[in-house]
């Protein structure tokens, strides 16, 4: 007789895109998954991982597109956890930056699953460094805001406002589509000149930047046309890049397959 499969959920954090920088520990989770549920955001190239019986379930969300509402996930994650047990929950970054990974782990446990967490490189900070770009500088910028561009009912992230005002570094995610408006917003601030960088897939062979400014940034991406993922830093610690953001990652990072579902 077969025995019951023990349910359990793991979110972990697959980080910004290069396979290389999922951290060890969430490699052996996924090494131990019976089911592993992918986000847009995380490599494919990850799930070779997990064992070769293990269900592999894209649930990835991005502009326009949803595999699966986010209900739907959380009842997904309870009924494969039910009938297969370990469930490995893989999102892009880090799953408490913007991840709703808490979300989904309070939901498992009101079902009485147990969950737990592993963090992943978060694109807030390490996207930045990857094109030459520390996120605070002695003397220069002694604190930064990680702010997601769009709020819950659409509208403008509200705090954006005072983080234009602030001498800190300002990272946006997910603001590719909301620019022109953010940079009104650091318009008004008084920052016409302050360096902005736009920076898409920012761990991979295909990473792609556009640097300027505050005034002409807006003009530069449309010449460009870069898309979704993508990273805006605004902030005096942009002027601080001095190398070639896609030699140096042809030279240190494996030829690795694109982010996939976006």
């Amino acid at each position: 007789m077969l025995s019951k499969p023990t349910p359990r959920l793991s979110v972990v954090g697959a980080g910004i895109g290069d396979p290389d920088l999922l951290t060890l520990k969430g490699l052996k989770v996924l090494q131990s998954a019976q089911v592993v549920l992918y986000d847009a955001l995380s490599n494919s190239s990850l799930l070779e991982h997990a064992p070769a019986q293990a269900l592999r379930i894209f649930v990835g969300k991005r502009r326009g597109f949803k595999a699966y509402s986010q209900d739907e996930i959380h009842q997904l994650i309870v009924d494969m956890a039910r009938q297969h047990g370990h469930v490995v929950r893989l999102k892009g970054g880090d799953p408490f930056v913007f991840g709703r990974g808490y979300e989904e782990m309070e939901y498992a446990r009101s079902y009485d699953i147990p969950a737990d967490y592993v963090p992943g490189i978060s694109s807030a900070i390490a996207v930045a460094g990857l094109a030459g770009i520390p996120v605070t500088y002695r003397n220069l910028s002694r604190s930064f805001w990680v702010i997601t561009a769009t709020t819950a009912d659409g509208s403008l992230a509200p705090d954006l406002y005072p983080a234009a005002r602030s001498e800190a570094t300002v990272v946006v995610l997910m603001g590719l589509a909301k620019l022109p408006e953010i940079a009104d917003i650091f318009r008004q601030a008084g920052k016409s000149e302050l360096p902005v960088a736009v920076l898409q897939n920012g761990s991979l062979p295909q990473a792609r930047c556009v640097f300027g400014t505050v005034d002409n940034i807006v003009e530069r991406l449309e010449k460009e046309a870069l898309g979704s993922p993508a990273v805006v830093v605004l902030g005096e610690v942009v002027g601080l890049k001095t190398w070639d953001v896609q030699a140096a990652l042809a030279e240190i990072t494996p030829q690795t397959t694109p982010l996939t579902h976006f």
